[in-house]
């Protein structure tokens, strides 16, 4: 019986293994990326006029060096704009969901209350010019990968360093086989907890990193609130997978980071 149990816990931990590893080669272009402080959505405050995901909050990070997380949506029309909900209410004040709303109606969609509009990736692009990093996250909603392949086509042509992270394993294994040169992050959190979608056995993977064997990301990119979780924490243990920190709120908390991740994902100083 006790070998039994034995060889029962080795298979236990060797799937586990299987299902949750990273890329395990080129890891030395992680390097670069190490240790850097990436500005959530950008160096913005509202209290000075600064929306999030906008030229001013990008700007304001490039400033002081911190490297640029910012999220990237595909329109209707298939346009690639910077932005984070899914929906308009809370930033604009407007309803409607990006991926249903062509880029000429949102356009004239104010962010926070301010004059500044949603930024086309290209725009941003053009003006951080890889001054900073990019960490860009990838947002897809369904099953529809169209946003990786433009998303690719973009970056084709930009100079500066950037790497992609997303929620949805389906962007990473895109990735994967069509642009393995790219280093790509998953991102994870206690995803069982929220009910935000149905499929609850894909939101179990993804928490505990299981996914991972389709993708088999570069990076993980875990939520600070969440950071006990045994599979990441084994993930650590197993594969010491260069790990980022999200979103970490002033100097305390970075410097408490600090001690075991490798990248950090802050709002405020």
């Amino acid at each position: 019986m006790y070998l039994i149990a034995l060889l029962a816990v080795i298979c236990i931990v060797l799937l586990f293994a299987f299902l949750t590893a990273p890329r395990l080669s080129d890891r030395r272009r992680m390097r670069p990326f190490l240790g850097i402080k990436w500005a959530h959505r950008g160096l913005h405050d509202i209290r000075k006029g600064i929306p999030e995901n906008s030229f001013p909050a990008f700007h304001a990070a490039a400033e002081k060096g911190y490297g640029i997380e910012l999220d990237v949506h595909m329109t209707r029309d298939r346009q690639l704009v910077v932005f984070h909900d899914d929906t308009f209410e809370r930033v604009c004040g407007c309803r409607g969901v990006v991926e249903q709303t062509d880029y000429v109606e949102l356009s004239r969609y104010n962010l926070c209350g301010t004059k500044e509009k949603i930024p086309l990736l290209r725009d941003v692009l053009r003006r951080v010019n890889g001054k900073v990093p990019l960490l860009i996250e990838v947002k897809l909603p369904n099953s529809d990968t169209e946003i990786c392949r433009r998303l690719d086509q973009v970056l084709k042509g930009y100079k500066g360093a950037y790497m992609i992270q997303s929620f949805n394993s389906l962007v990473l294994r895109w990735l994967k086989k069509h642009s393995r040169e790219t280093l790509r992050g998953q991102l994870s959190a206690n995803l069982t907890r929220s009910d935000d979608t149905p499929h609850y056995l894909l939101r179990f993977c993804v928490k505990y990193l299981l996914s991972n064997c389709m993708c088999r990301p570069d990076f993980i990119s875990y939520k600070w609130a969440d950071r006990k979780n045994l599979g990441f924490r084994l993930n650590r243990m197993l594969f010491r997978t260069p790990s980022a920190v999200w979103t970490l709120q002033g100097d305390k908390d970075v410097r408490e980071a600090k001690r075991k991740f490798d990248m950090f994902i802050f709002e405020r100083t």
